[in-house]
């Protein structure tokens, strides 16, 4: 069918530009992790979009096309403890990587964690490297997670179109819509909340539009450099999504910082999961920060446990 009747509407820049329905958003987005679309039509859209940006019925529907098509996480014997799950793109640049720590602390608490994501910038260290150092490696293939079990699968094993649009920054330098839509995704069959973060400020209210249309039980934050992991060095908002509804759980922090936390002086894989282990093992203390999201997202478990046998 081709998606130029749908470039015509997003293509003519920030001001000319119309928004898509929900329903062609969904089409459009099926067409292009089809894999049917020339580069030249991939191309238009990635670049149309960035400029525009996208509305949040049209992620909803770029997200029913992808959840049509994502072989999901199954329904195991940990189905009655939500699924968490951790978007991981960005990777770490100047802070240490530590959505393997939050991931490891969540499974402690007996929760099933999944961790999806693939490399997005080669420069940064990646959450993989570090949680196969922890003796994490990535799925070959999907299965269902126990409770306290951490599992990371690939982005392409979820889904292969998704892992081509990712891949298109590396050919035009710039992010597209797939890299939002990873961070609002739900890979799972069952009960499950998705951790979403943010840079900016702007990105805080167009995910929380998204999380409320699309009826998601999410913890959405500030994350630390993109990643779904609260600032081990200051506490940033935090607010649930249950059923699309949306409650205000943790303030900001605001002012000078009463305690530095003890984090590693280097970054790479290797010092990341050396830090990861100790904190685990109780030789250094949990990040007051993460330890708060750890707790918000037991709370948020029970309570969606208790609102689906009420149901």
């Amino acid at each position: 069918m081709g998606i130029s009747h749908y470039i015509k509407d997003i293509g003519r820049g920030k001001d000319g530009a119309r928004a898509l329905k929900r329903e062609q958003a969904r089409d459009l987005f099926g067409q292009l992790l089809d894999g049917g679309l020339s580069d030249l039509e991939v191309g238009a859209f990635c670049l149309a979009m960035r400029i525009k940006g996208e509305t949040p019925q049209e992620m909803a529907g770029f997200l029913d096309a992808t959840h049509a098509r994502l072989q999901r996480l199954p329904v195991g014997a940990a189905s009655q403890r939500p699924c968490i799950v951790l978007p991981s793109y960005n990777g770490a640049r100047k802070l240490p990587a530590l959505t393997p720590l939050l991931a490891l602390l969540l499974a402690r608490e007996g929760l099933p964690v999944l961790v999806h994501g693939t490399a997005t910038e080669s420069a940064r260290v990646r959450s993989s490297e570090v949680l196969a150092l922890l003796g994490v490696p990535a799925w070959q293939t999907m299965r269902s997670l126990g409770a306290g079990e951490v599992g990371l699968a690939p982005t392409e094993l979820l889904l292969p179109g998704l892992k081509r649009l990712l891949d298109v920054r590396r050919v035009v330098g710039l992010r597209n819509s797939a890299h939002s839509l990873v961070k609002l995704m739900n890979p799972c069959q069952g009960p499950a909340i998705v951790v979403g973060s943010y840079t900016h400020p702007e990105y805080a209210l167009s995910m929380a539009q998204t999380f409320e249309l699309m009826g998601e039980n999410a913890l959405l934050l500030r994350g630390t450099e993109g990643e779904p992991v609260a600032d081990p060095r200051r506490q940033p908002a935090m607010d649930a999504f249950l059923a699309g509804v949306r409650q205000p759980l943790v303030a900001k922090q605001e002012g000078p910082l009463a305690v530095v936390p003890e984090l590693p002086t280097q970054v790479d894989a290797a010092a990341t999961a050396a830090y990861t282990q100790a904190v685990l093992d109780g030789q250094l203390p949990v990040p007051a920060p993460i330890a708060t999201q750890v707790r918000q997202l037991v709370q948020l478990s029970l309570q969606l446990q208790t609102m689906k046998a009420l149901s």
